[in-house]
Formats: C-alpha cells, structure tokens, sequence
C-alpha cells in the first residue's frame, strides 16, 4: 500500500491559495485577512512547539532561597490556545471559500452581491 503524500504547511497553504483564487478570492478583503491571521497563528504554533521540545512540558522555577519548584510550562497553555484559535480560523477559511461558490458551480448570493459592488466602483 503507498503512503498517503505529505505536503508542508506552505504546500497546503499554497493549495488553499489556488483553491481561493480558482474562486477569484484572493482579492477578497475578508478571505485576505484571514489566511493572513491563520499563516500568523501558524507561526506562532511553530515557535511555541520548539520552545516546548527544548525545554520540555514543564519548568522549574527557582525562589529566593534557591529552591525550585516544578510548573507546566506555559508554553503548552498558549500552544493549546493558540491551536483552538488556528482551528477556528481554519473553519472560517473553508466557510468563506465555500460561501462563494455553491457545489454546481454557480455564484452565491453573497458573491453576487460583492460582483455587483465591484462593478459600480
């Protein structure tokens, strides 16, 4: 059996790119704005998993008297909320391509509208 491909995040984000431009998004003020918020989360979640791999789900931080007490690493808290954000930012990636266009190919009422702006400028 063939292994399934792996593509790169960049790969995927070039992707969801030709899949917004197929649709003639990549304009589109709302769907700019939010795979920018998405590749910045993206990042952000790159940095914080190597913070965690080098210093490891919990830290140690030390007092006065050179005690040291063990703590989660807050990286993993702010991992974790950064994922749930990227994961609805995601979500409103696909419903802004998905609100453009219907499954038989014809223009959504939203994209209608937004064809009608453009046309009066």
């Amino acid at each position: 059996m063939a292994e399934p491909k792996r593509t790169t995040l960049q790969e995927q984000a070039n992707e969801l790119l030709e899949r917004a431009e197929e649709k003639g998004l990549q304009t589109n003020f709302f769907f700019k704005t939010t795979f920018k918020r998405y590749q910045v989360q993206m990042n952000i979640l790159a940095d914080l998993e190597r913070h965690i791999r080098e210093e490891g789900a919990t830290v140690t931080k030390e007092y006065v008297r050179g005690r040291g007490n063990l703590y989660a690493n807050p990286a993993v808290t702010e991992y974790n909320k950064t994922a749930v954000a990227a994961n609805g930012t995601v979500i409103t990636l696909i419903k802004i391509l998905n609100a453009f266009e219907d499954e038989t190919g014809n223009k959504s009422k939203l994209m209608q509208m937004l064809d009608e702006l453009n046309s009066d400028e």
